[in-house]
Parts: structure tokens; sequence; C-alpha cells
């Protein structure tokens, strides 16, 4: 019966968070998160972790489901998360200077295709204030654990720094974050921060990628240890686009891709409430495209380069749709929103039982 709990209780409160304005739904359940865990109260929430060890760019995710970037910006409920199961968590993103991000309202629920629009703009508080969070986590303490959930942290740019001073803000972020990340990840796919997908392109991919490999090298003798960098790109590429990253990616010898952030096509939601609102589209309308992205970069990196593959996962089987497309594991995100933490025990079993069968 424990492995109920979490999707009964949720079951009964889905309904109460979204009678809520979702910005300030999320502020509600982030509270509660931060104040339960490692306490007793985390049952309310909590299930045994699928042990389905895979090892991509030197580390080994002790399954293949995590949670996506964006739901944690400011790494406050890491333990929380890990208490739900997932392989690996990752929180951010952050930035060097506190920033409220865009004006409110700036998060939308389409509850009939399963899917939110936000345009938050990397609300955060800040990278001092996002270190002290994650320094704080408790959870590669855990009794037992033999293979801790891995923490990945995600760096981005404030709005307030011109695209061309952006590679500052991410050394910036890079330095702060590498001594305590099992991998970083370098997003410059939101959509909602003026200019940053520009960074996706030939010359400005090449420039930022270059200089935060140059400071990796130096990082990983400073600290004595090479932690990986990943790249989050946006499903919003043509195959022609994706091809230049994925060659980007190769020669500044990157350890890995997130693919993808969210949308900014409205086809599969035209016509409903919100439906016009700015900014990123995610849940189930995503996941054709961010498919057809992995696809394509599975296609020109090869089957060795590691793929995480995001967007649209709200059931095991969504899940299974991204590694036959060439993710090696996956993340949720919008999913666990919709579906509650049920969903991240449920699709790791079903990853496993697939894995056995193969």
């Amino acid at each position: 019966m424990p492995l109920l709990m979490p999707s009964s209780l949720y079951g009964l409160a889905r309904p109460f968070l979204f009678g809520f304005d979702p910005e300030h739904a999320h502020e509600i359940t982030l509270d509660g998160l931060a104040r339960t865990q490692n306490t007793p109260l985390a049952c309310a929430y909590s299930a045994p972790r699928v042990d389905d060890p895979v090892t991509l760019a030197g580390l080994t995710f002790p399954n293949r489901v995590g949670l996506a970037a964006g739901l944690d910006k400011n790494a406050r409920c890491i333990d929380a998360f890990a208490a739900m199961g997932f392989g690996f968590v990752e929180v951010g993103t952050v930035t060097p200077k506190a920033q409220p991000g865009n004006p409110k309202p700036r998060m939308f629920r389409l509850p009939q295709r399963d899917a939110l629009i936000n345009r938050l703009g990397f609300n955060n508080e800040g990278l001092d204030a996002f270190l002290a969070n994650v320094q704080k986590a408790r959870f590669r303490k855990s009794a037992g654990s033999k293979t801790p959930m891995l923490l990945g942290l995600n760096i981005g740019k404030n709005a307030a720094t011109p695209i061309e001073r952006a590679v500052d803000d991410y050394l910036t972020c890079l330095d702060g974050v590498y001594p305590h990340a099992d991998y970083v990840t370098i997003n410059i796919s939101s959509p909602n921060t003026a200019n940053l997908r520009t960074l996706q392109s030939d010359e400005a991919l090449d420039a930022l990628l270059g200089a935060v490999a140059e400071r990796r090298e130096a990082l990983a003798t400073r600290h004595g240890k090479r932690s990986p960098l990943f790249v989050k790109i946006a499903p919003d590429l043509d195959e022609a686009q994706v091809a230049v990253i994925a060659a980007t990616l190769q020669r500044h010898r990157m350890d890995g891709v997130i693919a993808t952030n969210t949308t900014l096509a409205r086809d599969a939601v035209a016509g409903l409430p919100h439906a016009e609102e700015a900014g990123g589209l995610s849940g189930a309308p995503v996941r054709e495209a961010s498919n057809r992205v992995i696809a394509q970069l599975r296609a020109a990196l090869g089957k060795d380069f590691p793929i995480i593959g995001v967007g649209g996962i709200l059931s095991a089987a969504d899940a299974k749709t991204k590694i036959a497309a060439g993710a090696d594991v996956v993340q949720i995100y919008t999913g666990l929103i919709y579906r509650g933490p049920a969903l991240v025990r449920e699709t790791a079993q079903a990853l496993l039982r697939d894995r056995s069968k193969a």
C-alpha cells in the first residue's frame, strides 16, 4: 500500500492546486516540499527508487528517469525530489545575479492538452543563494545508497546582460556550480530571455562552447574532478541547424546534449484558452518535435554520444518513445504536474522492464 500513497494523495491534492493560479500553485508545492523534505511527512510523496543503472559521460545514473530543470529554480527541494525515486535531478536555471523574471501572470495551464505555457524568464535568487541551497541538500548521505542520485546544475545568463557578454555570465556560473555538480547544463534554449536562442547559431555557439570548454579544463585541474558538460537545445530547429549543433558539440568535446526545451509552436493547441500567450509550450504538444530532434541528433552524433530526452512525457509509454528515438535517459517536468510523483516510479519500472527484455 505505501507505493500507492503518492498517487492517491496527489489525486486528492491536484484539484486543490489547480484551483490556484499556476505559478501560485507551483510556489505552494515547492514550499510544502521544502518544509517536509527529510521529515516523516515526506512519506506523502516518497517511493522506493527503481534500480536500473546506466553509465553515461562517465557517470552512473541510478535509473533512467530524471527531473528537468525549471521546476526547482533555486535548488530548494533537492532532497524531496530524491525521495520520489528520481535517478537524477536537475535544478536551475541559475543566473549570476538574482532577477525577478518577466511580469506576472506568466504561467498558464492548457489541461485539454496536458500542457503548460510559461514565460517566467529565469526568475531566481541568484548564484550565491542557489549554491547555499545545493550545499544544504543531504541526498548524497542517504543511508544504504550504493549509487546516490545524480545532481545536474543548470546555468544561464541574466536578462540585463547584453547578448555580446553572455559568455561572461556562463563562466561566472560555471565557476560557482562546478565543485557541487555531478554535471553542468548550459541552457541556451529558453525562449523567455531575449535573444538567448541566438546562442544556438553557428558562430555564437562555437564561441560560447569554446570558452566553456577552456574554463572546464582549468576547473578540472583546480578541483581534481572533471564534471561533464551538457548543452540544452530547443525543439524549434530544422535538420541543418541540428547538424551544426551536433558538430559543434563534438568539436568542443561536450559530454552530452539535452533535447529539448519548450516550443514556440502553437499548432497543437490552436484555439484553446491561453494558446496565444507568449512563452514556451511544454507537455504533450512538444513530444513529437522533441522526438524528431532526438532522432536527428542520434543520427548526427553516432550511437555513443549521451542524449537526455525531455518533452511531453505524461506516461511510461511516452518515455519509451524517447528511448526509441535515441535518448539514453529521460527527464520529466510538466508530466509531474499533471500526473504527480507516481509517474516517476511507473516510468522507471517500465524502462527497466524494456531493458530486461532486450
